[in-house]
This record gives C-alpha cells, sequence and structure tokens, in this order.
C-alpha cells in the first residue's frame, strides 16, 4: 500500500513510524526540511521537501498512485486543501486532521462529496478518551464497541485480587454469573504482553485485560477487587483544547467541573463559553491553591496541559490528596507504560489515539474500528464478517486462529456474545479480535 503523510509533525512522524514497521511504502512531505532530516535518519520512508497543497508536488510523488492520503499538518485548513487536492488528483483515499467542532460533528455537509472520506481530531478523540475512562471509574483502560454493547477494559491485579494465583479456567469457574473473556496479560517488569491460556496464572501486580458484554460491565470491578465508584466532581488542570472539550463533553454528562487555567485572557475566555465550568485563573502546581479549591472533595483530576512533566507532577499531587481517579495527558511515547508504576491511573497521548483511528483504513478486511490498549503492544480490531469470511466456516475451537490473537466477542444484531470455542461466527457478525502485531496479517486473512 503506497500511503502519503503530509505533516512531519508529532502525529505524522508518529504515524510514518508506526507505517513504515508493516513494509508499507510511506512518502512524508513537509516544508520543514529539518523535520524530514530527522525522519530520514530515523525511519525507512522516502520524504519530499515541499508544499502538500502544490499540485505539481503531488504529482511529482505520483498522487495518483496512492491509496492512503493523510493531511495531518498543524493546519486545519491546510489539511482540507491537501485532502480536497489529493482526491481530486487521484488518491483512493483521503484523511485530514481538523479541530473545528463544526466540521467534527457535522450533519449538513457530505464531506466525501468534496474529497475528504474521513476526518479525525486528536484533541477531540482524547476529550472522547477522558470521558470514557471517568465512566468506567475502576478500569486503567476502557474501548467500547457498538455504543457499549461490547467492551475491553484493563485493570492491574492487586494484593487481594479473588482472581490472584487462579488459572484463567480457575477464575473463569469461580464467577460463573459474570460473562468475561481474559484477552491479554502483561507481567510486571516484562515487556512481552501474554495471549492467556486455560491453564495461564493470574500473579500480583499483571496488568490484565478482559472483554465483555454490557450486562457485565459493572460486575467485572469483581475479578479484580476493585471498588466501582462514582466520579461527579472533576478538577481539570490547563484550558488547552483538550481540557475545554473535555470540560464541556463532561458537564454535558452532568459532571460538575472546575477547570484551572493560568493565564488570565485564556481563563476568562473558557468562562464565557464553558457557562457550566467553574473556570479559575490560577497556577495548578500551586499546593495552595488546590487546596483552596477543595482538591481533596475531588473523584477524579485530569492533568492536560502543554507540559507532560507537569501533568504528570500534578497527578501525583492529587493522588496523594486523596483523588482516586488521576489521568495525565503526554506527549512522550516512553512514559505511556510507567504510569502503573507512577501511580497514575491513567497516561494518554494524541498521537496515539489519532494513529488508533487512521489504522483502520490501512487493515485488511473490513475494519469497522481500530485501537490501542494502554501497555500493551498490540491492537484491537472490530471486523465486519463478509458471508465468505474464513472464520464462518468452522468454530472457533476449529479456526486456525495464531496464538498471538484471541477472539475478543461479536456484536450480533446489537447484542454483544462471548466467543467461546463452540461459538459460531456467521456473515453480518461485527467480531472483535485481541492481536499482537506479529499476528495482524494472519488475522486480516481471516475476515477478507
Amino acid at each position: 500500500m503506497k500511503i502519503i503523510i503530509a505533516g512531519a509533525g508529532d502525529v505524522g512522524f508518529h504515524l510514518a513510524k508506526l507505517l513504515s514497521y508493516e513494509s508499507q511504502d510511506i512518502f512524508v512531505i513537509d516544508v520543514d526540511s529539518e523535520k524530514l532530516n530527522y525522519l530520514d535518519s530515523h525511519l525507512d520512508v522516502i520524504t519530499t521537501n515541499g508544499d502538500a497543497t502544490s499540485i505539481q508536488t503531488l504529482k511529482d510523488i505520483a498522487i495518483d498512485k496512492t491509496d492512503l492520503l493523510i493531511a495531518v499538518t498543524d493546519s486545519q485548513n491546510t489539511n482540507f486543501a491537501i485532502a480536497v487536492i489529493g482526491k481530486k488528483l487521484g488518491a483512493k483515499k483521503t484523511i485530514a486532521r481538523l479541530n473545528n467542532p463544526e466540521f467534527i460533528h457535522n450533519t449538513e455537509i457530505n464531506f466525501k462529496d468534496l474529497g475528504l472520506d474521513s476526518v479525525i481530531s486528536p484533541e477531540e478523540l482524547a476529550a472522547k478518551e477522558i470521558t470514557m475512562l471517568l465512566n468506567q471509574s475502576a478500569f486503567n483502560d476502557s474501548i467500547s464497541f457498538e455504543n457499549g454493547a461490547l467492551n475491553m477494559v484493563g485493570t492491574t491485579l492487586n494484593q487481594g485480587a479473588p482472581i490472584l494465583n487462579l488459572t484463567v479456567q480457575q477464575a473463569k469457574n469461580k464467577f460463573p454469573e459474570i460473562e468475561f473473556i481474559t484477552i491479554a496479560v502483561k507481567r510486571v517488569n516484562e515487556s512481552q504482553t501474554m495471549i492467556p491460556r486455560g491453564d495461564t496464572v493470574f500473579n500480583i501486580d499483571d496488568e490484565v485485560y478482559f472483554s465483555c458484554p454490557k450486562s457485565s460491565i459493572n460486575k467485572l470491578h469483581i475479578l479484580a477487587g476493585k471498588e466501582a465508584f462514582a466520579v461527579k466532581n472533576v478538577m481539570i488542570l490547563g484550558g488547552s483544547k483538550i481540557g475545554a472539550k473535555s470540560a464541556k463533553k463532561l458537564c454535558q454528562e452532568k459532571y460538575r467541573v472546575k477547570l484551572i487555567e493560568k493565564e488570565k485572557e485564556k481563563a476568562f475566555t473558557l468562562a464565557e463559553r464553558l457557562k457550566n465550568t467553574l473556570v479559575i485563573n490560577g497556577d495548578g502546581r500551586d499546593l495552595e491553591l488546590l487546596e483552596e479549591e477543595n482538591i481533596r472533595e475531588m473523584d477524579a483530576f485530569i492533568a492536560v496541559t502543554g507540559n507532560s512533566e507537569t501533568n504528570i507532577m500534578s497527578c501525583l499531587v492529587a493522588k496523594s490528596k486523596g483523588v482516586k481517579k488521576t489521568i495525565a495527558l503526554v506527549e512522550n511515547m516512553d512514559y505511556i507504560n510507567i504510569s502503573q508504576t507512577i501511580g497514575i491511573d491513567t497516561l494518554i497521548n494524541k498521537k496515539l489515539l489519532a494513529a488508533s483511528e487512521i489504522f483502520k483504513h490501512v487493515r485488511e478486511g473490513e475494519v469497522l474500528a481500530l485501537a490501542n490498549l494502554k501497555h500493551v503492544d498490540a491492537e484491537v480490531l472490530e471486523f465486519n464478517v463478509n458471508p465468505n469470511s474464513i472464520v464462518t466456516k468452522d468454530k472457533i475451537k476449529d479456526i486456525k486462529l495464531s496464538r498471538n490473537a484471541v477472539f475478543g466477542g461479536v456484536i450480533r444484531n446489537g447484542v454483544a456474545m462471548m466467543t467461546f470455542g463452540y461459538f459460531q461466527i456467521l456473515p453480518g457478525d461485527k467480531a472483535v479480535v485481541f492481536c499482537l502485531p506479529e499476528a495482524i496479517s494472519d488475522v486480516e486473512k481471516l475476515f477478507k
């Protein structure tokens, strides 16, 4: 597959990095030669120094033979123009990074008619992720499919978890009233993620991921011995686009939200825009200010300033004051896997979220959704099952699925079903599969 990425910034670089691992033909265009030199020295991609809105530049790299054009520069207007021009010049599929909520939630204009097959907003995705994490307060990671019909959640097994020292099969037998599949286990101090089998034993400090239907999501925390608590009072540090979008979404869902913004002018602007949010002008790193704003009464603390270290340290302070749920935005990908070891519930990264949204357009088979779990190097894919797909030919136990992949469930007529050995996947089902990188191509073949 030939893929052109317009924009060598953070999102563009991360996409190029992930896609280059998969032997895709990647071309990156940017006007910043310094960024392109960095890409050249770190990744196996082809770089072009130029303006991606230039018709000649796009023709020079054979835009008419391009399978996917991804416009992720810092300017949404530029991205819009690149996608429209690229489509007219022959790109098969185009994706543009846009920030304007009128574009993201538009129902009046069909952007496909203009040349945009898909639009993404990393900030919008981050706000959505934060809202979902607060709705599932007992878990560190949460992904939902088909409006919550099927869910995948992650949690750490601490002392006292009732499934500690049990095998996967024993845990299933001990809690017959809870429908779940154990899809992944990440041992502490081990880099490799494990696809568990029936005889895999749960150990203390394991990061464990389950899939379950909506009917079991409110019981699943029992397996890990975690307390499911209601989040009502939320404090957000940082009036960034993510902070503002998160505040708006949370207020719409009836959370009580306080937002702290250091810049006075920005704080006043946010106060005007966010009528249901209490906006405070001050430095969120000031412990005295946090105490004055009753941080001890907060159920959740979300740090989304532009500085990763500030976000991490602020969350640690909040945790020390008794806040049960902490979420920090980080830019450095190396931080993603350390949240549990430093005591923060969840770290989120815009680049990862954007990459997950874009990757479903790269995968073979009819991929409906794709997501990355926080602490594991793996993907969760939702496929639409076609009549001739290999997965429809046998029961689950007889399908030759890689040992590095596991079925997480199917959604049939809006209802989630657990995919145990004798389950038969049918055409029209929506199947969710968890797989490690080395198994992705094999899994895709099952759904062609």
